[in-house]
């Protein structure tokens, strides 16, 4: 088959590798996309720098104080999560009953704010970093790096997990409940705005998950989140908004198509998820999972 297509399978293999890669940080991203869009109905464009952050923490830990990767994984989520918390109670919960237009352009602002700042601080370079996991199999037809491997593997099961707290427990019955009858909850005793929060807080948490695994993989830099963010805003509209099976299997897929496109018409690689962007919102208006209202 390769032999007809002019294809070596390393190379298809690797980009087939570098797709699951990629879209194992579009699920990611756009999975706490969509938790924050679905639970709280805001369009959270401060997820970039928020990515960016979690890069940024994953690579201080080591580099400042000594503290191996792998606690990164633990310490920075929670860490830019409170954060995200603090920008819920200060900023986003004064905008939930206006139109999502008012909550796009503050966290577009929080965005711009965030990245100067660390721009300021780290200039505009990228900054090195050591792989966590170095080393790799030969698996005869390619060869596939234990990092690499460790993220798709990683991200999935995240992604997974988060899917079923949220559709299949009785903590995300109550999150799904609070956004259609927050009065209804209220009466039962849960503290809807706490819960409100600590959604949000989740969700940006998520966004920094990806950062801390996207620190060994990529150059990490202020402007990593600004490159990422309008094709992870792509894949939660060509999955639906607030769809959390929707984010992860669109997330994956679009990430595949991506990398084989670089093998079979490398020009359009950049531009492909436009395109099926496009095509889905003219078949499907509310995405392929998304149901219409």
């Amino acid at each position: 088959m390769f032999e007809l297509l002019g294809i070596p399978p390393q190379a298809f293999f690797g980009q087939l590798l570098l797709g699951l890669i990629n879209g194992a940080f579009y699920a990611l991203l756009s999975l706490g996309l969509a938790v924050i869009f679905g639970l709280l109905n805001v369009i959270n464009f401060t997820h970039g720098a928020q990515y960016m952050m979690g890069a940024f923490g994953a690579w201080m830990l080591p580099n400042w104080a000594g503290i191996p990767f792998c606690a990164s994984l633990v310490i920075v989520p929670i860490a830019v999560g409170a954060f995200g918390v603090l920008l819920e109670r200060v900023f986003l919960k004064h905008l939930y009953h206006l139109d999502h237009l008012y909550g796009l352009l503050l966290t577009f602002g929080l965005a711009l704010i965030i990245e100067g700042l660390y721009r300021q601080e780290f200039g505009s370079s990228g900054q090195p970093f050591v792989n966590p996991i170095p080393g790799g199999t030969n698996l005869g037809f390619m060869f596939l790096p234990y990092y690499r491997g460790f993220i798709i593997v990683f991200s999935l099961v995240v992604c997974l997990a988060t899917w079923y707290m949220i559709e299949r427990t009785k903590l995300g019955s109550y999150l799904r409940a609070a956004t259609e009858r927050p009065d209804l909850v209220q009466a039962f005793g849960i503290n809807v705005p706490r819960m409100i929060t600590l959604t949000y807080g989740f969700g940006v948490g998520l966004a920094a998950l990806a950062g801390v695994l996207a620190a060994p993989a990529y150059q990490v830099s202020p402007q990593m989140g600004s490159s990422l963010i309008i094709v992870v805003f792509a894949v939660v509209v060509i999955g639906g908004m607030g769809s959390i099976l929707g984010s992860i299997l669109t997330g994956f897929g679009l990430g595949i198509v991506e990398g084989l496109t670089k093998v079979f018409y490398p020009e359009a690689s950049n531009t492909v998820i436009f395109v099926i962007m496009v095509i889905v919102l003219m078949i499907k208006p509310a995405g392929l999972f998304g149901k219409q209202k």
